[in-house]
This record gives C-alpha cells, structure tokens and sequence, in this order.
C-alpha cells in the first residue's frame, strides 16, 4: 500500500487578485495554513483550481511556487491530464516531476471514448510517466465513467497507476471497486460527502475541496475513518455536512472560495466562464462558519 496517500489530500484552489492575476502571497497562506492543520498531501492544478483557465507558464510558476512553500513537507500530487493523448504524453516529458510525488490524470472529457480507448489512454501515460499515476474518474465533468472493470484492468497491468480517485458520487460504484481491487491499490474518494463512509468501507481517504478551508476536522475524520472508528468520525461529519453542500450549491470552486474569503485567506474571485457565488450563497457560507 502506497502510505503517502493515505488520508486526506486537499485540492488547492488557484486564488486570484482584484485583476484576476494569482496571488501567490494568498496561495502560501493556503498552503502553510493546510499543512500545519495536518493534510496529508496536496493536489496542485486540479479541477479546483480552475486548471482550464491557468496558462501553463502560470502552471508551472504555481507548481514551483507549491513545491518551494512545502520543502518536502508533504507529498505533492500535479494533475496532468486531458482528452488529447498526445498532449498530455508531451507535458509530462516536459515538466520537471522531481519534487512531485504523483500525477492526478483525469480521465478523457468531451471526446467520449470508449472503455477500450480510455485503456489505450493511461496505457500510453503509463508507458512514459517517471512517476505514480493515479486516475481520476470525474464523470459529471467528462461524461463518460470509466467502468469498474477498465479501472482494475489498469490497475492490474500497469505498476505505477496506483490509485483512483474516484469521483462519479455514485456508492455501488465505489463498492465494486473495493471488493475488486488488487490489495495495494488506492481507492480515492473525490466527493466530499461521501469521503467518510468510502473510508471505513476500506478506501484510502479522499482528495478534498471543502477539507482546505477546515484541514485540522476533516484530515481528523478520515484519520478516524482509516481506523474504523466510526462513531467519533461521524460527529465530524455532521459538522461539515451543511458546508460541503454549500460549496458545490452554485459551482466549485466559486463555493470554497467563498468560504476562504470569509476565513480572509484569499478573494473569492474565479475566472469566466466561472462566476463568484451570489450574496445569497456567501451569507449562507458565513452563517455556517460562524456557528462552526
């Protein structure tokens, strides 16, 4: 079992200035503030971080800036994915991976391949990537699922795809793949309101969104989740509950953001297409805080 990413990953947010350009001094407070209330690892450029709409000189000047602000603390895990296979194959041979402990490659959107060529596709990043590989099945956001059968395939034939996460909110889905997994693979939880019952059904933990605004809670329920004890875990989760709802009420990550800037760690500020959650939102998240 691969023990780094055991528990709770966060996937960071991108924070924006006023004029939308990053605001790297906001990203080491998220950062710092996420490793000092005990995550497990961190997620750079993933979904959350409005990866679509960064250029890959911000890419690669947000990941530099991460792995400086961590200093080894943590594992890091760089999402590198996309629906062109080539691409994808062409940026992990030119990103420099020696301070990044895996990729986080989503499964290919909009193009909607078969289960055969989704195989193809992570059997090709497999055959070049110098590091883990962890799959990531988001089919709301791709609208396609990998199949559980296509996800133990891979994990049976390709050494360094060693885990999933696994984000189609769907249970039966995350129980197939935990009674069929090989011992040493990772199923990843990647919904937030699911994490804790994936996590005592033998899962690995979760890759987070609302787990960066409250690391110390979160990473502490699934720390408790890993051990079975569920009784004192779901009195974390009924804490939570009411705010992982908020954040995906309008759009992530307009909702974290949202709960950021009432914590004053960064604007809620996201690029278009995105737009930043209504006043009605924005009372509800601080509301929730204030009583958390």
């Amino acid at each position: 079992m691969n023990n780094k990413f055991l528990g709770t990953g966060v996937a960071l947010v991108t924070p924006f200035k006023s004029d939308l350009s990053v605001d790297y001094d906001a990203l080491k407070k998220i950062v710092e503030f996420n490793i000092k209330n005990g995550v497990e690892y961190l997620v750079i450029s993933g979904t959350t971080a409005e990866s679509v709409t960064i250029t890959k000189q911000e890419k690669k000047a947000i990941t530099e800036a991460i792995v400086e602000i961590n200093n080894g603390r943590v594992p890091l895990v760089l999402g590198i994915g996309g629906s062109n296979t080539a691409l994808v194959i062409e940026e992990i041979k030119n990103t420099d991976l020696s301070a990044i402990d895996a990729i986080l490659s989503v499964s290919p959107y909009y193009t909607k391949p078969t289960q055969e060529g989704v195989y193809q596709h992570f059997k090709a990043i497999s055959a070049v990537c110098p590091i883990d590989i962890i799959l990531y099945n988001v089919p709301g956001r791709t609208s396609k699922n990998i199949e559980p059968d296509t996800i133990i395939r891979l994990a049976n034939e390709f050494e360094n795809i060693v885990g999933v996460k696994e984000a189609g909110n769907s249970t039966y889905q995350y129980l197939q793949l935990l009674k069929n997994k090989p011992e040493d693979f990772l199923v990843i939880s990647g919904d937030d309101d699911l994490a804790l019952g994936v996590t005592l059904a033998g899962g690995s933990g979760v890759i987070s969104v609302i787990g960066q605004a409250f690391p110390k809670e979160f990473s502490k329920m699934i720390r408790l989740g890993l051990k079975g004890d569920a009784k004192q875990a779901y009195k974390f989760h009924y804490r939570l509950m009411d705010g992982i709802d908020y954040i995906f009420e309008e759009n992530n990550p307009a909702g974290i953001k949202a709960v950021f800037e009432a914590l004053n760690l960064c604007s809620s500020a996201v690029r278009l297409p995105l737009v930043t959650a209504s006043e009605a939102l924005k009372s509800k998240i601080s509301d929730f805080i204030k009583a958390f």
